[in-house]
This record gives C-alpha cells, structure tokens and sequence, in this order.
C-alpha cells in the first residue's frame, strides 16, 4: 500500500532505529536526559532562539506557545485556515481560556492591512489582542510558503500594534527546502516558533518550541501542566536530533516527487493545483469514491473538500511509487480501474 494521507506516516529508518537505541538518557523532567539536552540546544541554535523544549507533539507545543503568549480572556489573531484554529480540538479555548479571531488571506498569508483592521481599540467591553500566530508552510492551503518578505512586513506590523508573533512552523524546514532560505531567516520575526521532527524530517514522535529564555522557563511550566513531562525521553529525542541533523535537506527530495506527481495527474486530466512543497491537492469530483477506488489500486489519500483530495510524498513514498500512483489515478479516471 502507498500511503499519501500524510507525511506523518514515516516509518523510522535503520540509522534512526540505531540512534534511539544508543541513545543516553536521564530523567527529562529534573533535567537529566543528555539526549533531550543536546536536542533542544540543537534546534534553538538551528533557529537562532536562545533555548527550545522538547515536547511529544506540534499541538502541545503550539498550544504552549499560545499559553505562556497571553492571559485569560485574551484574544489570539490568526488565519481562518489556521492548524491552531481547524485541528487542534478548540485547545486555546479549552487550555488556555482565550478566543480565537479568525482572518482572511490569500494562500495562508495575512496581509499587515488585513491586521490592522482586526485590531480593536481598548475597551472595556473588548477583549485584548495579544497574540498574532502565522504558519509556514500552510496546510490548508496546500503547504504553501508564506513569503519571507511577507511574513516580516506583518510580524512588524503585529508588534508595532502590541502583539507578539508566534510561529507554527511544522513544516518549515519543506519552506527552507523550497526556497533556499533559512528557517532561522523566518524565526527572527518571531518570538515564538514550533517546529515538528515527525512530519516530512521522519521521526517517530517529537515537536519542539524556540523563543527566549525567559519564555522557554515558563514553557516548562506550562507543559509539565499539560501532561507533556516525560523521563527517559532521550530515546524518542534521539530520532528527532537524527532527523534535524539528516533530513532536512532531503526534503527537497519530497517536493521533487510532488511535483512530478502533479504533473502526472495533470496529464491524466485532473485539475491539479501546483505544490510549492510536498503537498498535492486533486479534483476528484465524488472524493468517497475516488478514495474507495483508489485504496482498491494501494494508495491511500486523504479528502480534502468536498470535491478535492490531499496527496503528501515523503520519505517512505519513491519515484517508483509515485509512478505506479499516476498509473492508478489513470485507470480510475478512464473507468479502467481493479473492480
């Protein structure tokens, strides 16, 4: 079976499996894990932060970004296609007890107008805006960039408005990937930042959260509340330094196959949107029986509206699956399909 659902599905490799193995270890939440240590030293060094922590999932470190970035009763500012805001089960309600607003924007990028506006005055009768969240690459919108000149004109737009700017960067390294510029390029427009080692770098389990000092001690705080403490996760750590130490520049590997992949289905007659990074979205028309028909042909998908579905290559996915992928698309589209 080929499993484009999501490049979450990777499976560890050979090297990763070895590296968890001999991996040294302590208690995490004294301190202790040598592993995690050289971990979050890594990935706070990697994106130019002064210190990072590890954590068992994007969500949670999303979530304690959004936490430790305001108070009860606040008001968070992000696009309507947002991750914290579609698919992290109505967390910043239910954690943290703030509101979310939701703005528009073309292909995931909130425009410093589009802020401005959004930006009420203070008022008693109001709720105060304290946080602005922006995310690269863009999920819903298909793993789309948001421009570093873009990004940096809104971030300086939030701050000059009294927000700080928090990062959901899962897939930001398929950002640096695609454009030759560096994640650390994009961090230092904000304070805080959310990378994810189980997505296309291939770890098991893992996300970690960069900002400054002061922030990341109270991150602690906020994830030993969370239930996110762990003991001897020096060996889940292990995967993900060996995946930020390995990975990141193979995604580029990813992008080319998505690529090749929209152009196959592109001559098979679909209407294709252009991946910038390593996400596919397809018309299908009828998605519960394309996907039904496609599972019979060994690929996974996963539906995406009504009338489209969502492709995303990875590490575990290679040139020759993605062709035998083409082929099946094909003979689903021509009626030729396994019955």
């Amino acid at each position: 079976m080929i499993d484009l659902r999501s490049d979450t599905v990777t499976r560890p490799t050979e090297d990763m499996r070895r590296a968890m193995a001999e991996a040294p270890v302590g208690d995490d939440v004294f301190g202790e894990d040598p592993t995690v240590n050289r971990l979050e030293e890594y990935v706070a060094e990697l994106l130019g932060k002064e210190a990072a922590i590890y954590a068992p999932s994007g969500t949670m470190t999303n979530q304690i970004g959004l936490h430790v970035g305001t108070g009860r009763g606040e008001e968070v500012l992000l696009h309507e296609g947002a991750h914290i805001f579609n698919y992290e089960g109505g967390a910043p309600a239910l954690i943290s007890s703030v509101q979310v607003r939701t703005l528009p924007g073309e292909r995931g990028v909130i425009s410093p107008d589009t802020l401005r506006a959004a930006v009420r005055p203070e008022n008693v009768h109001l709720p105060r805006q304290t946080l602005l969240c922006l995310e690269n690459t863009h999920n819903v919108a298909g793993g789309t960039v948001f421009p570093l000149e873009d990004f940096a004109a809104v971030a300086a737009e939030a701050r000059h408005l009294g927000l700080t700017v928090h990062l959901d960067g899962a897939r930001l390294f398929n950002a640096q990937a695609a454009t030759g510029i560096t994640a650390r390029e994009w961090c230092q427009h904000a304070d805080t930042v959310s990378v994810c080692s189980s997505k296309g770098l291939g770890a098991p389990v893992g996300s970690l959260l960069a900002g400054d000092g002061e922030t990341i001690y109270e991150a602690r705080r906020a994830r030993k509340a969370f239930g996110g403490g762990m003991r001897q996760a020096g060996i889940i750590a292990a995967a993900s330094l060996y995946a930020f130490e390995h990975h990141v520049e193979r995604l580029a590997e990813d992008h080319e196959r998505a690529c090749n992949l929209s152009n196959g289905l592109s001559q098979a007659g679909y209407t294709v949107r252009p991946p910038e990074t390593n996400i596919v979205l397809v018309e299908v028309g009828d998605v519960g029986s394309f996907l039904l028909a496609f599972a019979e042909e060994g690929v996974l998908a996963t539906p995406w509206t009504a009338s489209s579905i969502r492709l995303c290559t990875h590490l575990d996915v290679t040139d020759g699956d993605i062709q035998k992928v083409i082929e099946a698309a094909t003979r689903i589209r021509t009626g030729a399909g396994v019955h």
